[in-house]
């Protein structure tokens, strides 16, 4: 992740066509889709940029910020700002573009009063209109797509950056482990153990995926001690007030009678206690560890309404967090489970009466991190677990 930083990219500073090999070839042509979702005061935006030209080996795309915003932080680009000048450049990883191939980045920002679409984006110095040009220019425009629409048509991109293909469009991150280089996560991942560590592992896995060629592994062993997560800690905070996780999961052993939990959020706002997804009674479940309520109720008529989660298959899991309102919505493989959703503010008999009681109507969530991986309470049993196609946006993705 890249964060906003003094000194931006001026037109003299980007790459131009030399006899260099290790110098990026100027852009053609280039074609811009700028997609913004945005809140009171914020915004994030994700950028797609289709190179025309010739093939690349570096990127910078440029444009003006004409309105006032201020981009904050970044992600799969090296993003600055010197005034209304804003200039992406490529990470280590994804410098080299085919031609035809498409650069994706996006970046959190602030406005106030209006919040235009940029109308001179150019790559490495030429505007996307297709005119070389040495400095941006507001004419011509660049052919821009911009929308604030809260659902994402989810679109293929490229394998082998750390971007897998199903369904990346408008996210935060999307990350099919792909770029790991060894079995230990590195990067956004690191492997996690609170409070104490026992048996259980996380490692990247190259024999199974569900799609490319690499997740992450978690074996996991009963008794809390036991309990093992690979963890990103640098990405909530972009996606305002709410958190969309999208992930496919594959275990091996159904969920228990007992307890267990194979995703976990920290809570700033519930004393950076977990707001934990799992299992229990053999149907998945939330629960949330600052006063133990769980959503269904675990009653027979509430875990009813929740659903199992198959083993041996890879199941595309949808986890939506309103941290405005409390609400909280579950899909599994597209379908959203009435047992595990709730709004917020009216109790359901069985599913939301005991999330919603006491403190539960004032809970508002402020997430700080994601975990993936096995936590048990004691009874809860072992499970082999893959994980794959991670993504993270502020409003739902799809499977």
């Amino acid at each position: 992740m890249a964060v906003a930083g003094l000194v931006a990219a001026t037109p003299a500073m980007l790459p131009t066509m030399t006899g260099s090999a290790s110098t990026a070839a100027a852009a053609a042509a280039c074609t811009v889709t700028y997609q913004v979702n945005q809140w009171t005061g914020g915004f994030t935006a994700n950028v797609s940029v289709v190179d025309g030209g010739a093939a690349l080996t570096s990127w910078a795309v440029t444009w003006s910020f004409e309105a006032g915003q201020k981009v904050t932080s970044a992600w799969n680009a090296q993003v600055t700002q010197t005034g209304s000048s804003v200039s992406a450049v490529n990470e280590a990883y994804n410098g080299a573009v085919a031609s035809g191939g498409t650069i994706a980045f996006g970046f959190q920002g602030t406005w106030s009063g209006t919040n235009d679409t940029p109308t001179d984006f150019a790559l490495n110095g030429v505007l996307c209109a297709g005119q070389a040009s040495a400095s941006p220019s507001p004419s011509p425009s660049p052919s821009v797509s911009p929308t604030a629409s809260p659902t994402p048509t989810p679109t293929p991109t490229p394998t082998g950056t750390g971007i897998s293909s199903p369904g990346c469009a408008n996210t935060v991150f999307c990350d099919g482990f792909e770029s790991q280089t060894s079995s230990v996560p590195s990067g956004r991942w690191s492997v996690y153990s609170l409070d104490c560590s026992g048996t259980g592992t996380a490692a990247i896995d190259s024999t199974t995926a569900h799609s490319g060629a690499k997740s992450a592994k978690v074996v996991g062993v009963d008794g809390y001690c036991n309990h093992v997560f690979i963890r990103d800690a640098a990405d909530m905070g972009l996606v305002g007030p709410v958190w969309d996780v999208r992930f496919w999961v594959m275990h091996t052993t159904p969920l228990p009678t007992g307890h267990v939990t194979f995703v976990a959020m920290n809570d700033a706002n519930a004393g950076n206690t977990d707001l934990r997804f799992g299992g229990q009674d053999g149907a998945l479940m939330w629960n949330r560890q600052s006063d133990d309520q769980t959503l269904p109720d675990q009653s027979p008529t509430g875990v009813a309404q929740s659903a199992a989660l198959p083993v041996n298959t890879w199941q595309c899991v949808e986890l939506q967090v309103n941290g405005s309102t409390g609400a909280v919505t579950t899909w599994l493989n597209g379908t959203e489970i009435a047992g595990l959703s709730e709004n917020g503010s009216t109790p359901v008999a069985n599913v939301s009466d005991q999330w919603l009681s006491g403190n539960g109507e004032q809970w508002r969530p402020s997430l700080t991190d994601l975990k993936f991986g096995w936590e048990s309470y004691g009874g809860g049993g072992n499970d082999t677990l893959w994980f794959d196609d991670i993504a993270l946006s502020s409003a739902r993705i799809g499977c």
